[in-house]
């Protein structure tokens, strides 16, 4: 199946309000513009320097960059020109980093925190009180928009395992989007890949992040 038939065949499935974000990283300008004719114009990073040079190359295409990967606060300079939305915002130093850079650059940086579920100790993210202490004092950063959370499920073959990761992020968010009703912007819940998408829907995904199965296996 081509780019632009993965592409079509996701879309046709996803309901209303909820967002594609083509996962790019790994491959080539000329899988993007295959993605780009296809009508799919939010996409997603995770590597720096693959992302500046990307969206570079791809400037005044129209493009929605996502940058969804783990951040380290002296490659900023590389990826919040560009960014429409840093999905994976995991740590109050990299949060302190980027309300900063926004001071220093006259911007209003979007975000989504990163919650961590998984049972991987190598994913990266907030618990949900660290969220929580972030949220109560939110109008401290003023340089940062708080759109949201984005979360991963454990890799596992084991659905009750995901939908139960899936259930726990779904709780906190609609906990957080009740306690703290004057952030309008707090509305995205991002979840669900290649491999769970569909049911991450069921648990209010307002985007999902597919890289493999649009793009195939990476390329380089």
């Amino acid at each position: 199946m081509s780019i632009q038939e993965s592409i079509s065949s996701i879309v046709k499935e996803l309901p209303s309000g909820v967002k594609l974000v083509a996962v790019s990283k790994f491959h080539p300008l000329e899988a993007i513009e295959e993605a780009l004719a296809a009508g799919q114009y939010a996409f997603g990073e995770n590597r720096p320097q693959e992302f500046e040079k990307k969206a570079m190359a791809l400037q005044g295409r129209g493009i929605e960059w996502h940058f969804i990967g783990h951040l380290q606060t002296n490659k900023l300079k590389m990826v919040l020109p560009y960014a429409d939305l840093v999905q994976s915002v995991d740590s109050l130093h990299l949060l302190d980093a980027i309300n900063d850079w926004g001071k220093r650059n006259g911007r209003c940086v979007s975000v989504l925190l990163e919650l961590h579920v998984a049972t991987e100790e190598s994913k990266q993210g907030f618990y949900e009180e660290e969220i929580l202490d972030i949220m109560f004092r939110a109008s401290s950063f003023a340089n940062v928009r708080f759109c949201g959370l984005m979360g991963m499920a454990t890799n596992t073959d084991d659905e009750l395992t995901v939908r139960a990761d899936f259930e726990r992020i779904n709780a906190f968010y609609n906990y957080l989007r009740d306690l703290f009703p004057e952030y309008d912007d707090f509305r995205e819940l991002s979840i669900g890949m290649s491999g769970d998408w569909r049911i991450a829907m069921e648990y209010g995904a307002t985007i999902v992040r597919i890289g493999t199965a649009i793009f195939g296996e990476r390329e380089y």
